[in-house]
């Protein structure tokens, strides 16, 4: 569960979202309450939505009995998300209860998945809608207020007709602040359901996605944080003012006011040259890539559809290492995937000894309805096998990260701050370009960059000494 910054509300009334009607302002002085779940896509969307109700007179608030709009971002990724979903709206009929006009709304990839079903299965909701719908929040709100009915919206928006969520005027300056270049997935990998919950691949405009990176510099944002499903596939089939990946990386760098630049998550069967070059060309691309490789078996990530052999993975990583020394690296891996043997799963093991991650997000696999996993019926693997394969791989990947942290001890870097620590308040924490986590003493300017020497490595973090100012 995500915990978002507080968004106070706009403007009696606020201009219309690209291509929408104007919604009729609702009455002012109500509360707004969102429980995210899931990747930096839905904390994205759940920070869309948080501005699109403040400019309808939506004030957020942490505290579920004192909200009118309740809604719940759901994630489909991990296995029982249904049910995950489903436990934490029950907790919210007491709620609807107390306050019968509250409106509860059910949003995200479960949503999306399940439509009609969840609506039926969860009889105090009011609205189910998928991330195509975002942008309509207030329009839906309105009509179940007004007309109090129960609407279930999600029906994929076609391609040419779907409009990104635009950056709100109430939106609060953030330091670091996550960019949605693209939606969807066109890859069809065979344990995925991202195409079944966030549709098909649509890029956005450049100049859309410029004017937004130039309007959150001027609100104070340092770094921004490139968003999309296939990130690096940016720009690959050149319509709707589209431009190639790397262009797109070298024109954000030209916005006065931002420090640095990050994009998550690129696909290894799409990776270029010259998207590789830009670690060595762009001194504002952070030193980091978080690169998903999934299995370090050949006939496995075939299996998976994922498109690259082990072989042409580390060719990339190989290279990027080469042009970026000091980068940080990271990825996804999923274990016990149907037909995954001992061999193969020792091969992704002695990929991770070869590359050596800085960090890792690792799964032991869940079976996913819609997907082509579900068609692999030889080489099942159990669950007790699984979770043994995934704490095997995680032990030895907390032994690479301790590694690659003690490493950085005695060395200098560039850590942009973005305030007070949160286990300690009288020193201030900041990230690397590598995106480690750094301590210092005493309160240091949110968002100024200094140059900080390591001085010890903790289990997920440093700790170091300010040298000077920078910026």
């Amino acid at each position: 569960m995500s915990k978002l910054p507080i968004l106070q509300p706009g403007p009696e009334r606020a201009p219309s979202p690209i291509g929408l009607p104007l919604v009729p302002t609702l009455r002012a002085g109500r509360k707004i309450y969102i429980d995210t779940y899931g990747c930096q896509m839905n904390e994205h969307d759940s920070t869309r939505m948080l501005g699109l109700m403040a400019e309808q007179g939506y004030a957020q608030t942490q505290d579920p009995d004192e909200a009118d709009l309740l809604i719940i971002n759901s994630c489909s990724v991990r296995e029982k998300a249904e049910h995950k979903l489903r436990s934490a709206a029950g907790k919210l009929k007491t709620v609807k209860r107390k306050n019968p006009d509250a409106v509860i709304a059910l949003a995200g990839c479960v949503a999306q998945q399940e439509g009609q079903a969840l609506l039926d299965k969860v009889s105090h909701a009011d609205l189910v809608f998928g991330p195509d719908h975002l942008v309509r929040l207030p329009e839906l709100v309105d009509r179940v207020q007004r007309e109090r009915v129960r609407l279930n919206e999600t029906v994929f928006v076609e391609r040419e007709d779907y409009v990104f969520p635009r950056l709100q005027d109430s939106s609060a300056a953030q330091i670091s602040t996550y960019v949605s270049i693209m939606k969807g997935c066109d890859k069809y990998c065979s344990f995925c359901v991202v195409p079944m919950t966030r549709g098909r691949e649509v890029c956005r405009d450049a100049d859309e996605i410029l004017a937004e990176v130039t309007a959150l510099a001027a609100r104070g944002t340092r770094e921004v944080i490139l968003l999309g499903q296939t990130v690096n596939t940016y720009g690959a089939r050149a319509v709707h003012g589209e431009i190639p990946f790397r262009a797109l990386l070298d024109r954000i760098a030209l916005v006065p006011g931002i420090e640095r630049i990050r994009f998550t998550s690129p696909h290894p069967a799409d990776f270029t040259e010259e998207q590789i070059l830009a670690f060595r060309d762009i001194e504002k691309l952070c030193p980091h890539m978080h690169l998903p490789v999934q299995s370090g078996s050949s006939r496995v990530l075939k299996a998976m559809r994922r498109g690259y052999t082990r072989e042409r993975y580390l060719e990339i990583v190989d290279r990027f290492r080469e042009v970026a020394p000091r980068a940080a690296l990271t990825t996804d891996i999923i274990v016990g995937f149907p037909s995954e043997t001992e061999e193969e799963f020792e091969e992704t093991l002695s990929l991770m000894r070869y590359v050596r991650y800085d960090g890792a997000f690792s799964f032991a696999y869940s079976e996913r309805t819609g997907t082509r996993a579900l068609d692999i019926d030889e080489g099942i693997v159990e669950l007790e096998d699984r979770r043994r394969r995934l704490a095997t791989l995680q032990a030895l990947q907390d032994q690479h990260t301790q590694e690659r942290l003690t490493a950085m001890v005695g060395q200098q870097y560039r850590v942009l701050f973005e305030g007070p620590s949160k286990s300690d308040p009288t020193r201030s924490s900041g990230r690397t370009g590598q995106n480690r986590v750094v301590h210092v003493d005493g309160a240091m300017e949110v968002g100024s960059v200094r140059e900080v020497v390591i001085r010890e490595a903790f289990a997920h973090s440093l700790y170091g000494e300010v040298t000077n100012l920078l910026a």
